[in-house]
């Protein structure tokens, strides 16, 4: 994790939810938009690791609560709502983080039930937390969503292929609730990582041989980090993005995405 400060004071008052946001993106995302004020809710499936997010969290002098959530259990989503809210007075901001990946291969090689698994967790729990968090955003007169995609939502890969068409889902998914929400002042909008240093992505970056071969793709020469995932989630859900909505921006050194 980054540990350079902060300045910027943009989310000063305002209240975020971070779904899987115990480690990688996901926390970097967290931390980012609590150094900018805004109280922050994170989640993860096993309660050990929200404690030990917190624990680290408020360490920094951070304003965060966590709980545990399963985002494609109705319950769970509805208990991350209503603790923002009994503790922080309303929600200003959801960014769905949360995705699994469990299977590797072709897209046409892709169990049927690992395809369940991973459009319920990763397309359809997004779709619902935004839906759901939608009373609680007007009560606010408008908010922020933001999803996040990959890279992989505009070029596929071979190996993560049922995963990145997942992704590319979000695309559209961003796009429609923006032109739905618009009215309401609540701009929607998405992430779309490149490779970031994580566990997630430990198979792209831990060996030689592969490092070498995934650095040949990205300009930049590097791999991206959580904080820098971070750092443009929380332009996006500040207002200096209020003109911004039913954009994706990739974040990935460079690589390939789109014209």
């Amino acid at each position: 994790m980054n540990d350079s400060v902060v300045t910027c004071q943009r989310l000063i008052g305002r209240t975020a939810i971070v779904t899987a946001s115990t480690d990688g993106i996901g926390l970097g995302i967290a931390q980012r938009l609590a150094e900018e004020g805004a109280n922050v809710v994170i989640s993860s499936r096993k309660q050990k690791n929200v404690d030990a997010a917190v624990h680290n969290l408020k360490a920094k002098g951070l304003k965060v609560i966590g709980t545990t959530c399963h985002v494609a259990k109705g319950e769970d989503r509805q208990k991350l709502f209503k603790l923002a809210e009994s503790t922080f007075g309303g929600i200003d901001i959801l960014i769905s983080n949360a995705a699994t990946n469990p299977t590797m291969g072709p897209v046409l090689d892709c169990e049927e039930s690992a395809w369940d698994k991973i459009f319920e967790t990763n397309v359809k729990a997004s779709y619902l937390l935004a839906k759901e968090v939608l009373p609680y955003l007007n009560k606010r007169n408008g908010g922020k969503i933001i999803f996040v995609s990959s890279i992989g939502g505009y070029h596929p890969s071979e190996l993560l292929g049922a995963y990145s068409v997942s992704k590319t889902a979000l695309l559209g998914l961003t796009k429609a609730a923006a032109i739905q929400l618009a009215k309401d002042n609540i701009q929607v909008n998405c992430l779309a990582p490149g490779i970031v240093q994580t566990k997630f992505s430990d198979a792209l970056t831990s060996s030689e041989v592969a490092r070498t071969e995934a650095l040949l793709r990205i300009p930049l020469n590097r791999f991206g980090t959580p904080s820098d995932m971070g750092a443009t989630v929380a332009f996006l859900a500040s207002d200096d993005a209020s003109y911004i909505t039913g954009e994706t921006i990739i974040v990935a050194g460079g690589m390939a995405s789109k014209l």
